[in-house]
């Protein structure tokens, strides 16, 4: 008997805090959602509407699709998210190849000074952000690429991170398989094509996101580069909407072109949720 009272309590303390738990990831996944969730329904409200709210509504009676309709033709939204794309596909796809070649050099390839080579990249990291700008910055305006998708792109095809990311994946594949790959005259490239990539894809996958958001957020590096409107992205184009298209004062129309902005970026996580979650616990395990 004094076993099964044991067991009785041992699980009714277990049900009360999965319980206490599940309510409490609940009240925070509302925190979290309730700001993302105002920026939707606002982008619905008629500017009359929201302006003559002077109790914020957490509903609207009289939804329109008009603010999404003024987000693509009174102002060069459409330009904007063009533009973004491109840099975004272009960079991506640039520092994918460049980040497999050398996270595949520095865990397969040996070199002399490569230890050293790859400790002193890593050592860039300590560099503060902003003094790379300035590099990046005066060296893009002396090869005169201001305003351009090179001077754009160039700055952001390499990233210490993720080529370290990467090659922590790389080593944890058994140095069997290289050998015999070898054994069989298979060359370096082929190897890691065929093996080393498959292996790896979910971190792959997982960079590949990541960068796309970083793309896709960059603000300081447009902003500071490009002056001319036709180069504008997205996340330097909204303050240009801000302050010559909608106007301050209209909010539902600045949330509408938001909800355009941040929706690519949420289907993006959405579908790949599972290969992010994967390939962020295998560049943690050990190999």
């Amino acid at each position: 008997m004094d076993y099964e009272k044991i067991e009785k309590s041992a699980q009714i303390k277990q049900k009360i805090v999965k319980t206490g738990t599940y309510v409490f990831l609940s009240v925070w996944a509302l925190v979290v959602l309730f700001p993302f969730y105002w920026m939707v329904l606002t982008s619905f409200k008629g500017y009359g509407a929201y302006n003559a709210e002077w109790i914020p509504k957490l509903y609207t009676l009289s939804p329109t699709l008009e603010n999404y309709v003024d987000a693509f033709t009174k102002v060069p939204l459409g330009s904007y998210f063009l533009n973004t794309v491109i840099f975004t596909l272009v960079t991506t796809a640039i520092m994918v190849v460049v980040t497999i070649l050398a996270a595949f050099a520095f865990s397969r390839l040996n070199f002399y000074g490569r230890d050293l080579v790859f400790t002193i990249f890593l050592a860039l990291m300590m560099i503060p952000s902003e003094l790379v700008v300035i590099t990046n910055f005066v060296t893009i305006t002396n090869l005169d690429l201001r305003n351009t998708f090179t001077g754009l792109i160039l700055p952001s095809v390499t990233s210490v991170f993720y080529i370290y990311l990467l090659k922590e994946n790389f080593a944890q594949i058994p140095d069997e398989l290289y050998y015999a790959a070898k054994v069989d005259g298979t060359s370096d490239f082929r190897y890691l094509t065929r093996v080393m990539v498959p292996i790896c894809k979910p971190t792959i996958i997982t960079v590949t996101v990541l960068k796309v958001i970083e793309c896709w957020n960059s603000y300081v590096w447009p902003r500071l580069i490009t002056d001319d409107s036709s180069y504008f992205l997205v996340s330097n184009g909204i303050q240009e909407i801000r302050e010559n298209g909608f106007g301050r004062d209209n909010i539902p129309a600045m949330m509408a072109a938001v909800v355009v902005i941040s929706v690519p970026l949420v289907v993006l996580f959405v579908i790949f949720r599972k290969k992010i979650m994967a390939g962020v616990s295998r560049g943690g395990m050990k190999g």
